[in-house]
């Protein structure tokens, strides 16, 4: 192997020779995609967060535009009267119907003045004073008898399914404190998006690049 006796020859050497792991910190082309490559990961994950942000925008408008249209509402379960079918600290998606419509084994919320609404199964239908209204024993599946009094109402609301674990999840996302800080959250992150960067520069020449230049 001769030794290279001229500048020349030196050049050539270094720009023929592979760049090896422990020389990448001398190569300027490489410490300057560093920073570019943080800009990517943090844009990456702006734009993911602003997604989130927009699904859960999204969800919320459809529960707004269904209880508006369909009468679909949410309804927390903070006790275990109806487990195992609906244990304590499920949410439930209910629709409220006529009293008509409903039959013995459905599961239905009803309203009771001055109190919480109770959400048990129906054991019994019969007549009510009007066409419309309709007398409803109920109990819970976790109950050994029915509820001590029977209900007469006009509509319910009738559970289409449930989901377990996740009232507390929705319960904290209703606190003051919780919604305000989601929507300075999702406000910057608006922000941040549509504020104007700076342009982008040109790739930075590599070091074999720049030889090639010297040499000409």
């Amino acid at each position: 192997m001769s030794i290279p006796s001229t500048r020349r020859d030196l050049r050539e050497q270094a720009r023929r020779s592979p760049v090896l792991p422990g020389d990448a910190s001398d190569d300027p082309g490489i410490v300057a995609l560093e920073p570019r490559r943080r800009r990517r990961v943090g844009r990456m994950l702006g734009d993911a967060a602003l997604w989130i942000a927009a699904a859960a925008g999204t969800v919320c408008i459809l529960l707004v535009v269904l209880a508006m249209t369909a009468g679909i509402t949410l309804i927390l379960f903070r006790t275990g009267s109806m487990s195992p079918t609906i244990p304590a600290g499920s949410v439930a998606i209910v629709q409220r119907i006529p009293a008509t419509e409903v039959e013995v084994g459905d599961v239905v919320t009803v309203d009771r003045e001055g109190e919480l609404p109770v959400t048990h199964r129906v054991t019994s239908v019969a007549p009510g004073e009007s066409d419309a209204e309709r007398v409803l024993t109920l109990r819970g599946d976790a109950n050994a008898s029915d509820d001590p009094f029977p209900y007469t109402v006009s509509t319910v609301r009738i559970v289409l399914f449930s989901a377990p674990g996740i009232a507390s999840v929705i319960a904290a996302l209703g606190h003051p404190l919780v919604l305000g800080g989601l929507t300075a959250g999702a406000t910057l992150l608006v922000v941040w998006a549509f504020w104007p960067h700076a342009p982008r520069r040109g790739r930075p020449q590599t070091r074999a690049a720049t030889r090639t230049t010297e040499e000409r």
